[in-house]
This record gives C-alpha cells, sequence and structure tokens, in this order.
C-alpha cells in the first residue's frame, strides 16, 4: 500500500512502526459553532482512510480532538452572555449530531485541549529548558528559525515564509522574531486561564495537538491527517515542537484533503 505524503510530495510505501497497528491523528474542530461542509470533508476522508486500514487487518489507533479553548470560543461566550465551557459543550453536542448524521465513526480517543494542560505545560517547559521558545510579559514563543527544518512540510523557502510573516505581524511585537508562534498566550482579564511557570494563561494553538498526539499515541505516530489549509503553519509548526522536545521525528506520513 502505498500513501501520498505531503511531507515527501510522492507516493510512499505504508509501513507502521508498531506491526499491525497504525497511529493516527486527525485534527478535529474548533467548538465554537457549527461545523460546515469543510469541516465535514476531512471527517468523511479520515474516516474511511481508518475503515480502510482496518479491512486491511491494522489495529487503528485513532485520534482526533476538540479545540474547546481558543479565542474564537471566548469572543461566543462574551457574546451569548455565558462560558466558554457552556460553549463547548453546546457545539461538541452538536458535532456529534452531524458526524452521526454522516455515519462517522467515533476515534478511538477524541481528548479535549483543557484535559491537556499539564501535557501542554510539560512540553513548554522542555522547549525553554532547550532554548527554543522564551518567555515575554506571561506568554510564551517558539523560537521558529531554531528549527533548521521550519518549512520542510509546506516546502517553501524560509524567506518567503519569513514575507508572510511580516505582512501579518507588526514587527514592533514583542516578539524575538516575526515568525515566532505563541505557545502560552498570557490571561487578559475575564479570560479562562490556568496558572503555569510563566503566569496564568492558556495554551496557544499548535502546541496543543503536540501534546495530544504524544500523550495518546507517543513521540512518533505513523499519520498526520488534516485539510490542506493546516499546512501551514499549523501543522509545519506541531513539527517544529514536537521534533525540537523530543529530538525525534514527529509524523512519518503526512495527509491532507482538499
Amino acid at each position: 500500500m502505498r500513501i501520498f505524503n505531503t511531507l515527501t510530495r510522492q507516493k510512499d510505501e505504508f509501513k507502521t512502526i508498531e506491526e499491525g497497528v497504525a497511529k493516527i491523528y486527525a485534527c478535529g474542530p474548533t467548538v465554537y459553532n457549527f461545523i460546515h461542509i469543510g469541516n465535514a470533508r476531512p471527517l468523511c476522508v479520515f474516516d474511511v482512510l481508518r475503515r480502510y486500514l482496518e479491512w486491511r487487518g491494522y489495529r487503528v489507533d485513532f485520534v482526533q480532538n476538540f479545540t474547546d479553548i481558543d479565542d474564537k470560543l471566548i469572543r461566543k461566550a462574551n457574546e451569548e452572555g455565558i462560558t466558554v465551557p457552556e460553549v463547548a459543550e453546546r457545539f461538541i453536542k452538536e458535532f456529534w449530531t452531524d458526524a452521526k448524521g454522516l455515519n462517522i465513526r467515533e476515534a478511538t480517543h477524541h481528548p479535549r485541549a483543557t484535559e491537556n494542560i499539564d501535557e501542554i505545560q510539560r512540553i513548554i517547559s522542555e522547549l525553554v529548558d532547550k532554548g527554543y521558545a522564551y518567555a515575554v510579559n506571561g506568554d510564551v514563543y517558539f523560537r521558529a528559525k531554531k528549527f533548521h527544518d521550519y518549512g520542510k512540510l509546506s516546502h517553501q523557502p524560509l524567506e518567503e515564509l519569513e514575507a508572510g510573516a511580516s505582512e501579518r505581524v507588526d514587527m514592533t511585537d514583542i516578539k524575538e522574531d516575526s515568525m515566532d508562534f505563541c505557545l502560552w498566550k498570557g490571561a487578559k482579564p475575564g479570560e479562562p486561564s490556568w496558572e503555569s511557570p510563566w503566569g496564568a494563561g492558556r495554551p496557544g494553538w499548535h502546541i496543543e495537538c503536540s501534546a495530544m498526539a504524544e500523550r495518546y499515541l507517543g513521540k512518533t505516530i505513523d499519520i498526520h491527517c488534516g485539510g490542506l489549509d493546516l499546512i501551514f503553519p499549523h501543522h509545519e509548526n506541531e513539527i517544529a515542537q514536537s521534533e525540537c522536545a523530543n529530538g525525534c521525528e514527529f509524523s512519518h506520513y503526512w495527509m491532507h484533503n482538499g
């Protein structure tokens, strides 16, 4: 069996780390609203992949997360005068209504970002200790240029990625470099937060997937899945932080629909 691997841009022979077991992580929804057709497409595509591998005789450990803390959830909660957990619970329930309507099977695990704060903080601490991350004013940022393979998934030269980042970010920002991305966000008044070595705050978007993939599947997984829109910066950043923290390859195969 061969899989088109976004990392190598070719069809690679599929070989699992553990014989007979396929470890797959698929990025799930940010639960601040109903899912739309773009969210439904990867659900269907990777459900079929999972079923096919099982038909081929593999035991599939399939992890799909819920992002249940995020700027969008906070805005939704403020608009409606309710709490962030209430927003998350409502739209996770709606997610399952739609997923079951599409005959999508439940994953082996459906972890939530808020259930993995300790794991997230552990990885951030390791990155800080190794010099890959730095704290400033309650935030923690990852030094993207310190990871020499940054850009290997999106196959874009660092100069082009840097130019794009410069257009999106005010260069008077507190970050050392425009390419650096947030691992931990210092809390603003009234926002949900957790205590940390860097002050009260919450995880950045990218770090939560690295933490959940490692907790449920290990430091190196077989396949990481998601939509094309996640290649950069989300998956690129996942690779950087995971491989710098653990000193090993994060995922052998990257599959993107769309």
